[in-house]
C-alpha cells in the first residue's frame, strides 16, 4: 500500500514537471514571437507568466524534499526525485531567459529595426524551442541514447548564433540608428543560447537518471 502510494507520488511529481517544462516552452515560443513582431502586449503576457512557472518550481521543491524526508527513498527512487528537483530548477532558469527576451521587446518599441537579423532570431528561436521539446520527452521516456543524440545539437545553436552575431554587427557599422537595437539582439542571442544550455542540463539529468553518473555532454 506505501509503495502504490509512492509510486503515485513520483508519477504526479514526473507529471508536474512535464507540466512546467511545456509552459517554459510555450513561452518561449512567445517571447520570440513577440520580439520579432514588436508585440508589446504578447510580451507582457510572457513576463507576466514567467511568475507561475516560478510557483512551479517552488512546488516541486516543496514535494521533492517532503518526499525525500517522509519517505526515505533509496537508490533508483532517490535518483528520480533529484532528477526533478535538480532539472525543476533548471526549467525556471529558462524561464527567466525567456522573460528577458519579453523585457527587450519592450525596451526596443519604436527603435529602428534590422530585419534580417530578426528573420534569423525567429529561425533560431524555433530551433531552440524544438531541443526544449525534445529534452522534456526524452525525460518523459527516460531514452539517455535520445538525450545524447539531443545534446549535441547546441553546436548548431552556437553556429547559427554566430552567424547571427555577424549580421547584427555589419548592420550596426551600417547604421548607427540600430545601435541600441542591435545591443538588444546580442543579448537575446545569449539568452537563446543559455536556454539551450539549461535544455542539454536537462539531457543530463536524464543520463544520470538512467546510470547514476553524471557526465557533460
Amino acid at each position: 500500500m506505501l509503495r502504490t502510494q509512492f509510486e503515485e507520488d513520483l508519477n504526479k511529481l514526473h507529471n508536474q514537471f512535464y507540466s512546467m517544462g511545456t509552459q517554459v516552452s510555450a513561452q518561449l515560443n512567445k517571447a520570440v514571437r513577440a520580439f520579432v513582431s514588436h508585440d508589446r502586449d504578447l510580451a507582457e503576457d510572457v513576463i507576466e507568466g514567467d511568475h507561475a512557472i516560478n510557483e512551479q518550481e517552488k512546488s516541486l521543491e516543496t514535494q521533492s524534499l517532503e518526499m525525500i524526508a517522509l519517505q526515505q527513498p533509496v537508490s533508483s527512487d532517490l535518483r528520480t526525485i533529484i532528477t526533478v528537483l535538480k532539472a525543476s530548477s533548471d526549467l525556471e532558469r529558462m524561464g527567466d531567459h525567456v522573460a528577458s527576451i519579453a523585457k527587450a521587446t519592450i525596451s526596443l518599441k519604436g527603435e529602428e529595426r534590422i530585419h534580417i537579423v530578426e528573420e534569423d532570431i525567429s529561425l533560431l528561436g524555433e530551433k531552440v524551442k524544438s531541443i526544449v521539446d525534445a529534452s522534456l520527452n526524452a525525460y518523459i521516456q527516460g531514452n539517455d541514447k535520445r538525450a545524447h543524440e539531443i545534446a549535441e545539437q547546441q553546436y548548431t545553436i552556437k553556429n547559427m548564433s554566430r552567424e547571427i552575431q555577424e549580421k547584427v554587427l555589419e548592420g550596426m557599422k551600417e547604421n548607427s540608428e540600430t545601435v541600441t537595437t542591435g545591443k538588444e539582439y546580442l543579448l537575446t542571442l545569449v539568452y537563446l543560447e543559455r536556454i539551450t544550455g539549461y535544455a542539454v542540463n536537462l539531457c543530463e539529468w536524464i543520463v544520470y537518471l538512467n546510470s547514476g553518473n553524471i557526465i557533460e555532454l
